[in-house]
């Protein structure tokens, strides 16, 4: 009777997750025996015989770590909001790069005022960037993600880890949001033509100079990407709360598909 009950307990709770829709911490382990720690939020109601939309969230440097905590500080409310939940099911994932490594393959110079970033593609892709778009495809795999509609978007050295990612898998995902970051601009013709991005950044950036979201955007113009750019008037790094704010951020991300 006891097991019985604590069966039912724990349906129950599933259920109610589902229904209510709230983030479940786990962990993705890599074929390398690395384990990348994540959060997931599934639909509210969801039915495991649906294929959602995926959306990847890549949070900034000063949320690393290893407790599975601290890389929800910023944009889950976006996602948790039930008018968005409703009006946009989807699959949304949080994973937490450990302190020790980075999302994107750049070099930092903080001596040199403004911060120097020197962003090399030529390299593999760090394991934690590649680890979460591994757990992407997973999703694809058991058929619970639509590879049609999977989108990445992040902020500071999340906003980085995005443009490696779309740079590194251009037929992959079906628009990007990177948010005060920057990109190896060798490798924009790779996928400027291949999806949608939405470029964010603030003019008064005293930590990832807003030059460089300048000359990503100048250069996907110039390849012929489909591109949008929003430079926020007097914001300091913190870009991603007014991006955050924006009220056509969700409608504009889902209205593409591959």
């Amino acid at each position: 009777m006891k097991k019985l009950f604590i069966a039912f307990a724990l349906l129950f709770l599933s259920f109610q997750i589902f229904a209510q829709g709230v983030f479940e911490k786990k962990s993705f382990v890599n074929d390398s025996g690395q384990s990348l720690s994540y959060q997931i939020l599934y639909p509210a109601n969801y039915n495991p015989s649906t294929k959602y939309p995926v959306v990847l969230v890549l949070h900034g440097a000063g949320e690393r770590g290893d407790d599975n905590v601290a890389q929800m500080k910023y944009g889950t409310q976006v996602f948790l909001n039930p008018e968005n939940q409703s009006k946009f099911p989807a699959i949304v994932i949080f994973p937490q790069c450990p302190k020790d490594s980075y999302w994107s393959s750049v070099k930092i110079d903080r001596t040199q005022k403004p911060t120097l970033f020197v962003f090399d593609y030529s390299q593999n892709i760090n394991w934690p960037l590649q680890s979460a778009i591994d757990l992407v495809k997973s999703l694809v795999k058991t058929k619970v993600a639509d590879k049609k509609r999977l989108y990445i978007m992040g902020l500071s050295m999340g906003g980085m880890g995005t443009m490696e990612a779309v740079s590194k898998n251009p037929k992959m995902f079906a628009a990007a949001i990177p948010i005060c970051g920057g990109a190896d601009l060798t490798y924009v013709k790779k996928y400027a033509k291949k999806l949608p991005l939405w470029v964010n950044h603030g003019d008064a950036d005293a930590v990832v100079p807003v030059r460089h979201s300048r000359e990503l955007v100048a250069a996907l113009q110039d390849a012929g990407a489909n591109v949008t750019y929003t430079e926020y008037p007097g914001v300091n790094h913190n870009s991603w709360d007014n991006t955050f704010a924006q009220p056509t951020l969700l409608s504009w991300l889902f209205s593409f598909k591959k």
